[in-house]
């Protein structure tokens, strides 16, 4: 087939009509007249028309869902192009950062290294390849769903100027006092080496076991009460960290020792009882180990009992010197001494 838009030889024409090569000289004839970038309307008056394409992530190809929304969007742009309204359909890609991080460790895995043996500036430079491949695929995969997106304008989540935009919308943000810095538990990947956002963390139901554990009650003296509290938790390893115990204020079991202390029987750290409407009172034993540097509910239990965060993990996930004897374990190993100290203690 030929693409000249004077007209056909009848010999030279395909047996069969070939849409592939008619769509793709069809749509560089659009793009390349024009057709797709804003006009200015029929009128001074002619109202504006702007779609946002949704940045696909840089991850690989275009799947249905892609296909399905580009048909809807460009039904939308060609219908207001047609009205004679100032229409432009913005397209762009979203660098999709830690998706990508793990499609690069996959192809090392898959030569048997790590990001660690080839170092920052090679990782970087093995993405970069990645991003520039992905980019023109997805690109030639609009162009051959008919996207007429007006590619003149093609952004990218982390080139210069949307840079620019971001970091001067979070000094505005800053400066206006809507968002401030300060300390907080965050979701962290030992294998990424990064900090994960709550929207991509999805939670699994999973087997698991309950330790009871047993802490000494003190006085207002510091001397043994006679009395111990039992606490019900699944993570045995950060009870180094512990800061309190918290406990229903309606619970009459514990209600008397409200405001006294108990040891953190790994360490015998002295933290205070507290009373807290957040701790169940049928969950485990009604009594809630605190600890407030490895739990999202804790933390917000030590925020309004201003209580001591203590972090005792690396970000490889071993334990670090706040944990005491355990320090350099890895936190399944850390458990598993933990658990026997406490049952050969008693």
């Amino acid at each position: 087939m030929t693409s000249n838009r004077e007209g056909l030889n009848p010999a030279d024409m395909a047996p069969a009509y070939e849409p592939g090569a008619v769509e793709e000289a069809l749509y560089e004839w659009w793009e390349s007249s024009g057709f797709f970038k804003p006009s200015g309307g029929r009128t001074p008056d002619s109202p504006p028309f702007c779609i946002i394409m949704p940045p696909p992530n840089l991850t690989g190809e275009l799947h249905m869902g892609h296909a399905l929304t580009t048909a809807i969007e460009d039904s939308l742009t060609r219908w207001h192009r047609m009205l004679g309204d100032d229409t432009l359909w913005q397209p762009g890609v979203d660098h999709a950062a830690i998706a990508v991080n793990a499609i690069i460790e996959r192809d090392l895995a898959r030569e048997g290294i790590s990001r660690h043996d080839i170092g920052r500036e090679e990782f970087l430079n093995r993405t970069w390849e990645f991003v520039r491949k992905s980019r023109s695929r997805i690109a030639v995969q609009h162009r051959r769903l008919g996207a007429s997106a007006d590619w003149s304008r093609e952004a990218f989540t982390m080139d210069g100027e949307r840079e620019v935009a971001v970091r001067t919308t979070f000094k505005h943000l800053y400066d206006d006092g809507l968002i401030y810095r300060a300390e907080r538990l965050i979701n962290w990947c030992v294998d990424c080496g990064s900090a994960i956002s709550d929207i991509e963390v999805e939670y699994d139901d999973e087997p698991g076991a309950f330790w009871h554990v047993r802490y000494a009650i003190v006085d207002a003296d510091g001397k043994p009460a006679g009395e111990d509290i039992i606490i019900a938790t699944t993570r045995p390893e950060t009870i180094p960290a512990d800061t309190a115990i918290a406990v229903n204020p309606e619970d009459d079991r514990y209600r008397h020792l409200i405001g006294l202390r108990a040891t953190v029987p790994t360490n015998g750290r002295l933290v205070p009882i507290v009373a807290d409407a957040a701790v169940q009172i049928e969950g485990g034993s009604g009594a809630l180990k605190v600890t407030p540097g490895h739990d999202p509910v804790d933390f917000e239990i030590g925020e309004r009992h201003g209580l001591e965060i203590i972090s005792i993990m690396n970000p490889d996930g071993t334990m670090n010197e706040l944990a005491g004897q355990y320090q350099d374990l890895e936190r399944f190993e850390a458990r598993k001494r933990v658990v026997a100290d406490l049952a050969e203690s008693g």
